[in-house]
């Protein structure tokens, strides 16, 4: 049953293509070898289709190959059914900005650990998993499920005056700072 979910997923995709994203997002250098250019509301209205499956999910976030699939798995996740290492994992497998975005909206900030989450994800020597960790501040305090600490605020004024950061890490940064 999964398998038919995964395929009539993928088809969906597939119906649901935009070329002229597709080609950005290939030119943006997406590291995705399969980018149906799909937008995120369409694929947010495709899951919605679907009941919340761990098991689905799971299949979908390891085909690292799959832009749409990828995104749709931070969707059709349950919350309640993912544990802080599988958490983890998951934040520090992305391989886009766009997926930290939508896993941390979608999927992380629902997590009853996430505020120690987004703290733990912010120490990596990895920008793109610091940048998922500051994003999972600004969602866990979007919901008021965290209140940043004077140390939190500090460091994130360091990285916003840090030219040498990476300008989306300064940007989500800045964003917590100007909320």
């Amino acid at each position: 049953m999964e398998t038919s979910n995964i395929q009539q997923l993928r088809t969906a995709f597939f119906a649901h293509r935009n070329g002229i994203l597709a080609q950005g997002l290939r030119a943006a250098g997406s590291p995705h070898r399969f980018i149906m250019g799909c937008m995120l509301s369409d694929i947010m209205a495709i899951t919605a289709g679907y009941p919340k499956d761990a098991e689905l999910a799971r299949a979908l976030w390891a085909d690292r190959d799959h832009r749409e699939c990828r995104l749709a798995a931070a969707m059709l996740f349950p919350p309640e059914q993912l544990g802080e290492e599988e958490a983890h994992c998951w934040a520090v497998d992305v391989v886009t900005e766009e997926e930290a975005d939508v896993l941390c909206h979608r999927l992380l900030r629902h997590h009853s650990e996430a505020p120690a989450l987004a703290c733990r994800l912010i120490e990596s020597e990895n920008p793109l998993t610091q940048y998922t960790g500051w994003r999972l501040v600004a969602n866990c305090m979007a919901i008021r499920a965290m209140s940043p600490s004077p140390t939190l605020l500090q460091r994130a004024r360091a990285i916003v005056a840090d030219a040498s950061q990476p300008m989306s890490l300064r940007q989500v940064t800045h964003d917590i700072l100007e909320p």
